[in-house]
């Protein structure tokens, strides 16, 4: 519960704010702007602010009389609407209101000659995201339709279609399309990422090396889930790839021992991290594609028993015993017996990711002598 609060107080905290918006624009502050602008932040400037919106109720009156405030009335007005809402959890007036404090923006935003703002847009986009997500909680529980997530996708085309231009603000296009694949993604709507996805990869006006490596990270994470969901999986690779290498690497919450199973081949580790990150890979939509890739840990595994014969015995390195197989899952503290492991082997083959024939009578997979794990090539894989 807010402590008490005098009207004297709540005036200055509401003066302060004002002073501070109209002084980040004035000196063209983009970091101060942007945090005043992050509702969802929680901080504690903007909680007690939001405590002072809801003791002296008449902030319109102290915005008007000040042109340095009025100018910007309808972007103040709005977001202090906003904060009000947010703090008393009323989630979908909150949204509905800061997407009117940012249509306003924009109109601001389109006049400002220079970038210097762009990091306040990009507060601007995740808050209208994070605040649209949770409305839909909000309209979800009182047995609504859930749409506003739905609206802030339709306002951030928009907001590309300001920064789709030339100019120093473009660098700002890429941030704006992450978080359309974020909400394209949650919406179950990846579809229409491909128009946004033409825009910048074939436009003349975009240069991919210009935008910050935050962006083209996230940027390939997301193109790369969708080349896997398509099957494309060479394209999924480069962009998968290009994502993991240039990620922070000091950021481990970006990273799973998914990656470290694939290169050990170790089914174990890919299970247990499954398992253990079960929750938030179905938040992110990518719990189902990672299962795909127990058959590559299982091409991994069968690879490294084939090196190790081929160390020892390069005459009969091709000829790998289904027993040597199940010894090595054994091993891995996964129980499997010989017709498990032909069932397994017999899909490997199949979908091209190891290329052999099988012995039958012997229990022994014979490898092809060139190539014998194949790399992938793009193709989809039939199911």
């Amino acid at each position: 519960m807010a402590a008490y609060i005098s009207m004297g107080e709540a005036h200055r905290r509401i003066t302060e704010y004002l002073n501070r918006f109209s002084d980040a624009v004035s000196y063209q502050d983009g970091k101060t702007l942007s945090r005043l602008l992050s509702i969802s932040s929680d901080s504690a400037a903007l909680l007690s602010l939001a405590d002072a919106l809801n003791t002296f109720q008449d902030a319109n009156r102290i915005i008007r009389q000040s042109e340095n405030f009025s100018q910007f009335v309808d972007v103040l007005l709005p977001i202090f609407r906003a904060l009000q809402s947010y703090r008393l959890k009323n989630l979908v007036e909150s949204y509905s209101a800061f997407e009117k404090a940012s249509n306003a923006f924009i109109q601001e935003f389109r006049n400002w000659e220079s970038a210097w703002a762009l990091e306040a847009l990009y507060v601007l986009a995740y808050e209208i995201r994070i605040l649209a997500e949770r409305a839909d909680i909000e309209l979800a529980s009182i047995g609504k339709t859930p749409e506003k997530l739905q609206g802030a996708g339709s306002f951030l085309m928009k907001v590309f279609g300001v920064l789709a231009g030339k100019g120093p603000k473009r660098v700002g296009a890429l941030y704006v399309t992450c978080q359309l694949f974020k909400i394209y993604f949650k919406l179950g709507t990846v579809h229409l990422c491909r128009s946004v996805i033409r825009s910048i990869e074939t436009a003349r006006i975009f240069d991919f090396e210009e935008f910050p490596v935050r962006d083209k990270v996230t940027y390939m994470y997301y193109t790369g889930r969708l080349e896997v969901y398509n099957e494309n999986f060479l394209a999924a690779d480069q962009k998968l790839s290009y994502a993991l290498t240039h990620c922070n690497p000091e950021k481990e919450a970006n990273i799973s021992n998914v990656v470290l199973a694939l290169r050990r081949g170790d089914l174990r580790l890919l299970r247990h991290a499954l398992d253990e990150h079960e929750d938030r890979f179905l938040r992110s939509g990518v719990y189902l594609v990672l299962e795909k890739l127990e058959l590559q840990v299982y091409q991994r595994l069968v690879k490294k028993i084939y090196i190790m014969q081929k160390q020892k015995d390069p005459s009969k390195a091709h000829q790998i015993k289904l027993d040597v197989i199940v010894k090595a899952l054994k091993w891995l503290e996964m129980d499997a017996d010989v017709d498990e492991v032909e069932c397994i082997m017999a899909i490997l083959i199949h979908k091209n990711l190891v290329k052999g024939y099988f012995a039958h009578k012997s229990k022994v997979v014979v490898l092809s002598k060139q190539e014998p794990f194949p790399k992938l090539n793009g193709k989809p894989v039939s199911s």
